[in-house]
């Protein structure tokens, strides 16, 4: 082992002796040849050197330095270029032990395109055929917003047609429905002279460059220059404009006006990210905005990590800003670029802007985290109700039942069950009483909680955690009972809501149990409660509008079961088989039995 570490370190020298000492990338590579770290370098030969002649800082790089088998190097001419080189590997082979840097390919553009009378859209694609693009925007709403301003200042053109001169003079297209209400002035049909469309193409862009106010000039002047002329309509319609603008101009966040083309950049860190922040400001406004985070792999620091942010993110929003404010001095040159760490005025206000933005895009990331680590709220609710009702078990499944019949006719019962917390309508049962006469409501709940678990033990289905029983004592001793025979009683606790004054009742316990009236768990066994009466409900009403429906067909004379059966199914109900044609009931039921339920709906018109 000693032996093949020594010959590793042998031939690691060996490549480190004829590096060269000039600004460059290196990289390491495992014993598998895959590439585990890239790194830049002012001179090459002394910073790999280092890796290997002093002991590392941390753990990770330790770990990292036993694990090199291989270097190789890539000569660029300055460190800028280094950085950048560094950059696009880092992104193309995200080495496992360096910053962790994600790519832009989503960042939206919005483009002019090269061509008569010139569109205006979004696009998330770079096409080199001489149109212009503007961004990349890193808000999606911020394009949005942008195309819908342009829409409202000027008459653009949506539809794709090639509008040479030569198609708008042989009359290949006709105008469409936004010529109609008025978003365009029908370039297709050579309504609108090219000269007027592309002035106003002239002030997009310029709004696009961040030049607001010299478009709000000119409009103003136009705006005179129609009064004077007594074209007061027009006036207003530039007037109206010029809000539009003004109130897009006043959401900007104006810094002062000498401050042009300047890029702003700050940084804060942690043990396992940093978070670099970046405003771009244009005539003193800032039109860009953005935070972008950096997993740590190494313990790299702010100074480390601010220069690679810098050449990261300028690449990915194509800044190309000769002034550069920082927190600090970065510890690399960059070709025409100037860096400022300013102390006082406009400048220092603007850093201390981007360094209060990256602080609260910090605090967020840290409040998600914490959120994701939180109890959810189904288990929080799960050991509520368990701690509050003196379980032995998480209610993780829930039953309830209640009874409904009116003076014992047509009785039946409900059961709605809940897993974690929440309504599990699949397992929803209803139930006829089969075996009880008269309004007995305990003997039916009996008889209903005895059925449900009997046919659960029968088909090895999982039981309940928990039973509510909606009634006071009677009703709950009556479903004990049936579990008692079951031998459940034991398994399976069970308690009853009375609903006057919101009581649980325990088995074999005469004082009732009272929970706070805003507690999740009474919350909880009250929904329960609810939803199983509901159901009860709904299902007893249906039962008894089927039975009466029912009851009144047979009193036709000479019409049975199955006839009944036929003309439900094809009308639905009494009232449709009443309003039903001769002929129609002929077809179900043939003549005879037509002309008879004909007979008994004319006689009985008034039922």
């Amino acid at each position: 082992m000693a032996q093949k570490e020594d010959k590793r370190t042998s031939y690691l020298k060996s490549l480190i002796r004829v590096l060269p000492e000039g600004p460059g990338v290196y990289q390491y590579f495992d014993d598998t040849g895959k590439i585990i770290y890239v790194g830049k370098a002012k001179n090459l030969k002394k910073r790999v050197s280092s890796y290997f002649t002093k002991e590392p800082d941390n753990a990770k790089t330790r770990i990292l330095v036993r694990k090199i088998r291989d270097i190789k190097h890539i000569v660029v001419n300055s460190e800028q270029d280094a950085l950048l080189l560094e950059n696009n590997l880092i992104k193309k082979y995200q080495p496992r032990y360096n910053v962790l840097l994600k790519d832009d390919k989503s960042f939206p553009w919005i483009v002019v395109r090269n061509e008569p009378f010139p569109r205006v859209y979004s696009t998330r694609q770079i096409v080199r055929d001489g149109s212009e693009y503007f961004g990349p925007y890193t808000s999606g709403m911020m394009v949005k917003t942008l195309i819908d301003l342009f829409r409202q200042l000027y008459f653009l053109r949506t539809c794709r047609h090639a509008l040479t001169p030569e198609n708008i003079s042989k009359g290949k297209f006709k105008v469409c429905l936004e010529y109609h209400i008025g978003n365009c002035k029908g370039p297709c049909e050579g309504l609108q002279p090219e000269s007027e469309y592309l002035e106003y193409i002239r002030e997009i862009k310029n709004i696009l460059k961040g030049n607001i106010s010299s478009v709000m000039k000119y409009m103003k002047e136009t705006m005179m220059k129609l009064a004077a002329d007594y074209k007061f309509e027009e006036a207003e319609d530039v007037k109206k404009k010029l809000e539009i603008l003004e109130g897009y101009k006043s959401k900007s966040t104006i810094v002062n006006p000498k401050i042009n083309n300047v890029d702003v950049f700050s940084i804060v860190d942690d043990e396992k990210y940093a978070f670099v922040n970046f405003l771009k400001v244009v005539n003193g406004a800032i039109i860009q905005a953005h935070t972008i985070e950096y997993k740590k792999k190494l313990d790299e620091d702010v100074y480390t990590l601010l220069p690679m942010a810098i050449a990261d993110i300028r690449e990915r929003l194509h800044s190309n800003s000769r002034e550069v404010i920082v927190p600090f001095e970065p510890d690399i040159d960059f070709e025409d670029v100037r860096f400022l760490v300013p102390k006082i005025g406009d400048k220092k206000k603007l850093l201390e802007l981007s360094e209060r933005n990256v602080k609260y895009y910090r605090l967020e990331k840290l409040k998600q985290i914490a959120n994701q680590t939180k109890v959810p709220r189904e288990a929080r609710l799960l050991e509520t109700t368990k701690k509050d009702l003196r379980l032995n078990q998480l209610p993780v499944h829930i039953e309830c039942f209640d009874n409904s019949n009116i003076q014992g006719h047509f009785p039946v019962a409900a059961c709605v069950v809940f897993k974690n917390g929440k309504p599990s309508k699949k397992d929803y049962r209803h139930f006829n009483i089969k075996t009880v006469v008269g309004p007995d409501d305990f003997a039916s709940m009996e008889e209903v909680v005895f059925r449900r678990y009997s046919r659960l033990l029968n088909e090895g289905e999982s039981l309940p955690q928990l039973i509510v029983i909606d009634g006071g004592k009677g009703q709950l001793g009556s479903a004990v009972k049936a579990l008692r025979e079951l031998k459940l009683d034991d398994r399976i606790a069970i308690i009853g809501i009375a609903k006057k004054l919101e009581e649980i009742f325990y088995p074999g316990d005469p004082v009732p149990l009272y929970l706070d009236k805003n507690s999740e768990s009474l919350k909880l066994i009250q929904h329960l409660r609810n939803e199983a009466h509901r159901f009860g409900i709904t299902f007893h009403r249906n039962k008894r509008s089927g039975a009466f429906l029912k009851s009144r067909l047979e009193e036709i004379p000479g019409v049975g079961p199955e006839s009944i059966k036929k003309l439900l199914n094809q009308f639905g109900s009494a009232k449709g088989i009443e309003e039903a044609s001769f002929q129609a009931l002929t077809e179900i039921v043939g003549k005879n039995r037509a002309e008879k339920i004909s007979e008994y709906f004319k006689n009985n018109q008034d039922r």
